[in-house]
């Protein structure tokens, strides 16, 4: 998550907030959005996917491309689901790339939405004037060949665009109500032409021979067709477009998403099957012929297998699948371009809405354009396969954020949907995803080309235009006051003081640690600042003064001793807020108060169990801790990971003239002792520490807790690991670390040490 820096309205172009002056219209049901979602991926996928695979793939290579490609869809769907449900917004992609990783990337995946949908109509456009032209010339109604025949088929796409360019101006009713009649009828007559196939194959089994040889240019093929017809399968991200002007968009839009699914699949394979089906008599192999024909192999096979009408019955259809597909995709496109100017990455012309049909005609007159251009001067194979490699991208990312989401921002989210096996749907999908792109390229290499000019272009507009003028959103976090260390040396201290009241013992504690540590110390003070949920962004500050006297505190005990430099700043969610700025500022070690007591459904509490999960840097949490004087410390061991760090700790916080650190096992009857001595003698030198500091101590118990709880009373000061059981796991089962700290009337310091992968990880994912 990026951060932003607060600056006065008054001299900066940065907005706070988008004024809230007009909003668009809900009124689009389950049954409007599913409809657009199926209208969305029944257009191309079949008209002119079937012809291609079959002449690619072979027979069996076009019911495998449409079955696989669907499950993969399937995943990416589950994650646009859980995200739509939890942010039901205009924008999509955009709206979960924003609140995952910040400006930047939210600013591409909108541009590449915006651009994937436009290139996805501009496809369903030039579907729609290949099948109706040709159909008309065979009617004799035109009589044209060669450039010309070119020229009326690009002239009926534009006519066709633009048609559905006004209908989508008239307003989300108009487009909804529309999408749903050409949508049922397209899929009525899908679902007649699959049946037909079905009946032809039980009456005449020998057509099945169609399938013979099953996949003739071997398996490596499907991934090609995969990815050509993967655009195909995008309707789930209309859908996510639909969040400002559904009905009870969050459960709906996710029951959406999945209805969609799976009805285009089933009419997907029951269409391909009838395609190859309907063959016979060629002279040839059924799955050459059918590719011979190319583009046009679907329309070609199907009045083969319904002499007397399949010709107009495909011309309907592809009327009905054709302009519902394009009718969606230019509503989603336009929301897209529209979510970009609302908040004024784009300029704001693209957030205008109309004040009596409360349409974004703004956004509509620039996706108008890139559809009709696109649709005038691409070829047609190369408009698919940029389509599908613009979703890819697309995909990609949104599956990424729902797993920095689900990890990061989980219990700031409500959702109305939570995908089963997470991550395993999206790591999933991502995989495929990638796979597919590269193999993209065989079928055009225009794709990769225009793909990632699009790609850089955006780019460089965010650089020059969008950076500066991005308006802030209620998930950033935002830097009300800073004064950093520009350069990190040796060692970084980030120190997170909460009130004023605690900034001096915490300051204290930090200078032991930091002087244990030698002169090349830098300490950065953080404070959190705590805004009401209901209180806008552009009152922050007004909560900023008790972290300034808590910053100031702080200043006086440690500037005078180290590198000194702090910062101020506003999240809704403060464990959140943390963990950005450790990353951020590259901290070595986190240090923070910790009060004691858990909350119901937390171990430690809502700010510290995240901290401690996702920070990337050590971690040390100081509970009660107010003495000047540590003489004797207790280190509990049971071996962990985070032993080494507790031990170095209780090193750092001991009083070096006459103190003593114990470190002391308890095991139950029957099972093996941690041998300390084996473990001091490891660790004792890497921390530079003499012997004489350290003993050790054993004892047998039946009750671990009640053993170490008593034991503890002895001490000035206890030390511990924390446990690397997942949080779930802990919060059902318990650990005994936590437990431990929970119960402890002594001060106590709970040390997690970072792992160098799993930090990466985090750093990153």
């Amino acid at each position: 998550m990026e951060t932003t820096p607060e600056t006065n309205p008054e001299t900066s172009s940065e907005t706070e907030y988008p004024p809230i002056t007009t909003e668009l219209s809900r009124n689009l049901n389950l049954l409007h959005i599913t409809m657009m979602g199926v209208g969305m991926m029944i257009g191309a996928g079949v008209f002119l996917g079937v012809g291609n695979v079959v002449g690619i793939a072979g027979p069996g290579g076009v019911i495998l491309t449409f079955a696989l490609n669907a499950v993969i869809a399937l995943f990416t769907a589950m994650s646009y689901a859980e995200l739509s449900s939890a942010v039901p917004r205009a924008g999509g992609a955009y709206n979960f790339a924003r609140i995952a990783f910040g400006r930047g990337p939210s600013f591409l995946a909108g541009w590449m939405e915006w651009f994937a949908s436009s290139v996805a109509g501009s496809l369903y456009a030039v579907t729609f004037a290949l099948y109706t032209v040709h159909y008309l010339t065979q009617l004799g109604i035109i009589n044209v060949s060669g450039t010309q025949l070119l020229l009326i088929e690009k002239g009926v796409a534009i006519l066709v665009a633009s048609l559905f360019i006004y209908v989508n101006y008239r307003g989300a009713s108009e487009t909804g109500t529309l999408g749903v009649f050409f949508t049922l009828g397209q899929t009525v007559t899908l679902a007649f032409i699959a049946l037909v196939g079905i009946g032809t194959a039980i009456v005449d089994p020998e057509r099945l021979a169609n399938f013979k040889p099953f996949m003739p240019n071997g398996w490596g093929k499907l991934l090609i067709t995969m990815g050509f017809t993967y655009v195909a399968f995008e309707g789930f991200e209309v859908i996510a477009q639909t969040g400002d002007e559904a009905i009870d968009p969050r459960r709906n839009l996710p029951k959406a998403m999945l209805y969609s699914i799976f009805i285009v699949v089933f009419t997907y394979v029951g269409v391909a099957f009838a395609s190859v089906i309907g063959v016979k008599d060629v002279g040839e192999p059924a799955w050459v012929w059918i590719g011979s024909h190319g583009a046009k192999g679907f329309g070609e096979a199907i009045s083969m297998l319904i002499p007397s009408y399949g010709g107009i019955l495909v011309t309907i259809t592809v009327i009905f699948a054709s302009t519902s597909a394009l009718n969606a995709t230019i509503y989603s496109a336009t929301r897209a371009s529209y979510a970009l100017g609302r908040d004024h990455m784009l300029p704001p012309f693209f957030s205008r809405l109309h004040p009596k049909r409360r349409t974004p005609f703004g956004a509509l007159l620039f996706t108008g354009a890139l559809v009709i251009v696109v649709a005038a001067f691409l070829p047609t194979i190369d408009v698919a396969s940029s389509a599908s490699m613009m979703f890819l991208f697309l995909f990609f990312m949104v599956n990424l954020c729902v797993i920095r989401i689900r990890r990061n921002m989980a219990d700031e989210m409500t959702y109305g949907f939570v995908m089963p096996f997470f991550p395993f749907p999206p790591v999933a999908a991502i995989l495929i995803q990638a796979v597919l792109a590269i193999w993209l390229f065989h079928m055009s290499p225009l794709a990769w080309v225009v793909g990632p000019v699009w790609v850089i272009s955006g780019i460089v507009i965010y650089r020059l235009y969008s950076k500066q003028r991005a308006i802030r959103t209620e998930d950033e976090i935002v830097v009300l006051q800073e004064e950093p260390i520009p350069e990190k040396e040796e060692f970084r201290v980030l120190l997170s003081v909460a009130n004023p009241a605690n900034a001096i013992p915490l300051a204290q504690n930090c200078y032991r640690f930091c002087r244990a540590k030698g002169n090349r110390v830098e300490v950065e003070v953080i404070h959190m600042v705590p805004v009401p949920p209901q209180v806008t962004l552009s009152d922050a500050s007004k909560y900023a003064q008790p972290g300034q006297e808590a910053i100031t505190e702080a200043m006086l005990y440690l500037a005078p001793r180290f590198s000194f430099g702090s910062t101020m700043r506003y999240c809704r969610n403060v464990g959140r807020g943390v963990i950005s700025a450790a990353a951020e500022r590259k901290a070595d070690l986190l240090i923070m108060g910790w009060h004691g007591k858990g909350r119901k459904g937390f171990t430690l509490g809502s700010t510290v169990d995240p901290i401690l999960e996702r920070a990337t840097c050590n971690i040390l949490l100081f509970k009660e801790c107010v003495h000047q004087k540590y003489m004797k410390v207790l280190v509990p061991f049971a071996g962990g990971p985070n032993s080494a760090f507790a031990l170095e700790t209780a090193y750092a916080m001991v009083e070096q003239n006459g103190g003593q650190v114990v470190v002391f096992n308890v095991a139950q009857p029957g099972k093996p002792t941690q041998d300390i001595d084996a473990f001091l003698a490891e660790t004792v030198p890497r921390i530079n520490a003499p012997d004489s500091l350290f003993e050790a101590k054993y004892a047998i118990s039946k009750d671990l807790l009640k053993t170490l709880l008593e034991e503890a009373e002895h001490y000035d000061l206890v030390v511990i690991g924390a446990t690397e059981d997942p949080l779930f796991q802990q919060r059902f089962i318990g650990s005994l670390p936590e437990e431990f700290a929970t119960h402890c009337n002594k001060p106590l310091v709970m040390a997690k040490a970072k792992h160098p992968v799993k930090s990466f990880i985090k750093r990153w994912i």
